[in-house]
């Protein structure tokens, strides 16, 4: 279903609810739509933006899907990183330090850090990034 904005001859505006654009136009043509404050029948979409009604499971659905797919996305980022960076467990902030101040070659590594740790590491204009940790499936 979608709302549109109408607007009769004689400036009235309000709204009307029609299966599709394709049935407004139908309903518009025929004159079967009609002004509630004054009964005209010759109308036209005012600007507006278009709401849109979903059918009752297709947010469910959708949300389900889009769940699905982000896990997905953070099981491959999770694989990816674990392919490409060095483990270096809770020594990670120390070595992000190292790493940042030059003390020790770059070279991508991930770890762990308190929340506490990582804004520290901000602090200092030591960029890194928090990942969700998703089991890949492959345990």
């Amino acid at each position: 279903m979608i709302s549109f904005s109408l607007k009769c001859a004689k400036g009235h505006e309000f709204e009307a609810w029609f299966r599709n654009g394709e049935t407004y136009e139908t309903q518009v043509a025929a004159g079967e739509v009609a002004c509630p404050a004054c009964g005209g029948t010759t109308v036209e979409k005012a600007p507006m933006a278009p709401r849109l009604v979903k059918a009752r499971g297709d947010g469910a659905e959708r949300t389900a899907l889009a769940v699905a797919e982000m896990r997905k996305a953070l099981g491959d980022l999770r694989r990816q990183v674990e392919n490409k960076c060095d483990y270096v467990g809770a020594d990670f902030p120390e070595q992000a330090r190292k790493i940042h101040y030059g003390e020790t070659p770059a070279r991508p590594i991930y770890g762990e850090a308190s929340p506490d740790q990582a804004s520290e590491l901000r602090d200092e204009g030591i960029e890194i990034a928090t990942i969700p940790w998703v089991e890949t499936g492959d345990a």
